[in-house]
């Protein structure tokens, strides 16, 4: 939706931006949706009809209540509104319930609570210098960082057919972004801490946001050369940041404390009995680990390496949500995912840190906020995508003619019908990682913006 003030931003196209994807969002209301419906349905009708310490107790459906406890809330709020559009969506035990009332009112809650995101986005806007920018509107950064967000298809996709709540989650983000950019530190810490107990899975990026601070708030002066200088740093600034951690999470998890459920509440948020992809359709690391030992499997299988009798039956490919067991490669333990999470974040921690305390305050805003950069990056590139990256994307459309086109007509439909989601997700996982690597490369790599200028 709209957000007011727009106009701000950069005139009508800014508005007619936000209205025409509104609009979309609206024609995608009938579209298909996935069980992620079911799962915000059930969250209605538990936070609606049970008191706060069965919530993360009830496990009527099999998608019980497994976000933070803000989020718990804000389904709290909406389900007051639900009740004036169908009250029977609100009932518990109606399992699969999707009323043509209770899909308008499900579908408008995610394009209201988008109005966020959209202003949001219009304060992203704020924060970059468009007195460079050239004279036609496609070369203005300010319109193309509003289309790469607002018109953004992967969260159309994801929020408005497969059905959740990103792009509120995301307008938190970006408003804690803004607020940083502002020099409004506090209220970005705030906005900060307040997303992480609505969606927990935003604590990726608090090693970021907590150097950021360290850096911008924290220390109060720089030398001449715009490194930092040291004495200037401010115990009080740091107890205040500390502060507003400690009263969001009180008041997140404090209720919960009081009824002695803490340890429940946080075995809901860190589901390790979920498997590490949703066994075998999520593209991202473990994805391809998992295909990996498959693989393996097989050819010890052919080459008789292998006893048939001691290898689990279609464990990973069943489609269940779980845990199992791996073949040939060692089995993950959540130790070991929590080990890799920390080496793998730890090597772009080190470079922001290493910048930051390094380089002038222009510097490590760059490097912790790289959408500003990239686009700033893209426009210098002759092409967007190298010849290998255009192979790859390329390669989507043959893949999806083959799963949905070739294969149900195969006789591996009966015998192997894991295959068409198998491919896709290890297909898409390889392009993820590469993506990934590409972004470390530049995050480590990409000269700071002090010796660029210099140069």
């Amino acid at each position: 939706m709209a957000a007011p003030g727009v106009a701000a931003c950069g005139g009508n196209w800014f508005s007619a931006l936000a209205l025409g994807v509104t609009l979309l969002k609206c024609l995608l209301i009938p579209t298909y949706h996935s069980t992620d419906f079911e799962v915000h349905r059930n969250w209605l009708a538990i936070t609606h009809s049970l008191p706060i310490s069965q919530w993360y107790y009830e496990a009527t459906s099999e998608w019980t209540l497994d976000y933070p406890p803000f989020f718990a809330w804000f389904e709290y709020a909406l389900s007051h509104v639900a009740k004036y559009f169908d009250q029977e969506m609100l009932n518990i035990h109606n399992l699969n319930y999707s009323s043509s009332r209770t899909l308008l009112f499900q579908r408008f809650s995610v394009i209201f609570t988008d109005a966020l995101f959209v202003y949001a986005v219009h304060e992203c806007c704020k924060c970059i210098d468009g007195k460079k920018a050239g004279k036609e509107l496609t070369e203005k950064p300010k319109f193309i960082l509003s289309v790469l967000l607002l018109w953004n298809f992967g969260l159309l996709i994801v929020d408005h057919i497969h059905f959740q709540y990103n792009g509120f989650l995301f307008g938190l983000m970006l408003l804690s972004i803004a607020r940083l950019f502002q020099k409004r530190h506090m209220e970005g810490a705030l906005l900060f801490a307040v997303l992480l107990h609505f969606k927990h899975i935003y604590l990726y990026v608090a090693p970021a946001y907590g150097i950021y601070l360290l850096r911008s708030y924290c220390f109060t002066a720089n030398k001449p050369d715009g490194s930092i200088r040291w004495n200037s740093f401010s115990f009080i600034r740091l107890i205040s940041l500390g502060l507003i951690v400690f009263l969001v999470s009180a008041l997140s998890l404090g209720p919960f404390l009081a009824l002695n459920q803490l340890p429940q509440v946080l075995s809901r948020l860190f589901p390790f009995k979920r498997g590490l992809c949703h066994a075998y359709w999520a593209p991202n690391f473990w994805a391809l680990y998992n295909a990996l030992d498959k693989v393996l499997s097989v050819i010890g299988l052919e080459l008789k390496l292998l006893d048939p009798n001691k290898i689990p039956k279609a464990s990973m490919t069943s489609g269940l949500v779980q845990q199992f067991q791996h073949t040939v490669l060692p089995s993950v333990t959540p130790l070991a995912t929590l080990i890799c999470t920390l080496m793998a974040i730890l090597p772009s921690v080190c470079g922001k840190s290493r910048r930051c305390f390094n380089f002038s305050d222009s510097d490590h805003n760059r490097t912790l906020f790289p959408l500003p950069s990239a686009l700033h990056c893209t426009r210098k590139e002759k092409t967007l995508f190298n010849w290998m990256e255009t192979f790859y994307l390329l390669g989507l459309a043959p893949l999806e003619i083959f799963c949905e086109f070739v294969f149900p007509f195969t006789s591996w439909k009966l015998k192997y019908p894991f295959i068409p989601l198998l491919l896709t997700s290890v297909y898409c996982a390889v392009g993820i990682t590469y993506a990934w690597f590409r972004l470390y490369v530049s995050v480590l790599t990409d000269p700071p913006v002090s010796k660029t200028k210099k140069q």
